[in-house]
């Protein structure tokens, strides 16, 4: 019932940035934690970012922190995932998640995932 849908993907110049969003449809938890994984050909899929139920804490991997930001829009059952400062290691596909934080800090995924959205930098 409920639904996640990524947008915003498509190339872009290193350097340069871009806006993925992800909304939600159907029946949702407002407590839902969300996150972004990535994905790139040959890999497995990462976590790159997530956020807490009430936005109030975000995690980055170190690979993007200071680059990436992400937040949350609950009354638009939206998440966001601003990317500046692309580089080429960052093309992948992105998807979204639900999960919930759990101790520590720690993301807890469930299986609620988008579509993804598909990254490319170029050079």
């Amino acid at each position: 019932q409920v639904q996640l849908a990524e947008s915003g993907g498509g190339l872009v110049q290193a350097g340069e940035s871009l806006r993925l969003s992800c909304k939600a449809s159907g029946r949702t938890f407002v407590n839902y934690a969300l996150a972004w994984f990535r994905q790139a050909p040959g890999k497995e899929r990462e976590l790159v970012a997530w956020v807490n139920g009430n936005g109030e804490r975000t995690y980055y991997a170190d690979s993007v922190k200071g680059r990436f930001a992400m937040s949350r829009d609950n009354a638009k059952k939206t998440t966001y995932l601003q990317m500046n400062s692309v580089n080429l290691d960052d093309t992948a596909v992105y998807y979204c998640n639900a999960g919930a934080e759990a101790e520590y800090g720690t993301y807890s995924s469930y299986d609620l995932w988008g579509q993804g959205t598909q990254v490319t930098v170029s050079s």
